[in-house]
């Protein structure tokens, strides 16, 4: 079963989701509350592991920001998926560049929530409308600046070819291509959104646009 936390100061949102995925058999609620400090003190208290996805509300009302709070469950163990509204573009984006794995509407449909957390938990990204719409209403989210060079390696690299694979179908040296990540690595740190790892790129390359349908997870290579 898929270990889900929820986490959003409206418990009315809370007991609805709650009574949602205990239908589908799937889904174990292992954590309910308004805050993050509340769920990490409350799995390092019970010794419990992370949560496979933690579904989050974009604002909470304690006072952190939703940058702070996707960066610690993030590096708690779990993924994020955002549950919100999704009219603050400038806030959705801040929470994809912390690390969330998507954001799905809380005016979608119960079932599309759920297919969502799916998703998630299988270590796919989300590539929904709130995504694009959030991406697409905030030009400067995507203005890392890529070359066209840069572009392409990046595309081929994130979509799964190992490094020296996307250096073949180029036809360009492995030493090139290397050098192409390393600057679109770069370029993405410069503009405060990193990408250290190959997944990493996959995300940035989705949120761009450089890259439209979730392949298999990427290897680093």
């Amino acid at each position: 079963m898929t270990r889900v936390a929820l986490i959003d100061d409206h418990e009315s949102v809370r007991l609805g989701l709650e009574a949602a995925l205990a239908q589908t058999g799937s889904f174990d609620v292992v954590s309910s509350g308004a805050n993050v400090a509340a769920y990490l003190d409350w799995r390092r208290a019970a010794g419990e592991a992370p949560a496979d996805v933690v579904v989050l509300d974009l604002t909470l009302g304690d006072g952190t920001t939703v940058s702070e709070n996707v960066d610690r469950v993030v590096r708690d163990g779990s993924s994020v998926i955002i549950h919100s509204v999704a009219d603050r573009p400038a806030a959705v984006r801040e929470a994809l560049a912390a690390g969330a794995a998507g954001i799905v509407s809380k005016s979608s449909p119960t079932h599309e929530v759920l297919a969502a957390i799916d998703t998630v938990a299988r270590g796919e990204l989300l590539d929904n409308v709130e995504w694009a719409s959030a991406v697409d209403g905030d030009r400067e989210f995507a203005d890392a600046q890529l070359s066209a060079r840069e572009r392409e390696v990046l595309r081929l690299y994130a979509a799964g070819l190992p490094l020296k694979a996307v250096a073949e179908r180029l036809g360009v040296a492995y030493s090139t291509a290397k050098e192409n990540i390393t600057r679109v690595r770069v370029k993405y740190v410069e503009v405060g959104r990193p990408a250290p790892t190959k997944v990493d790129l996959l995300r940035r390359a989705m949120e761009d646009g450089i890259l439209h349908e979730t392949p298999e997870t990427p290897r680093d290579a």
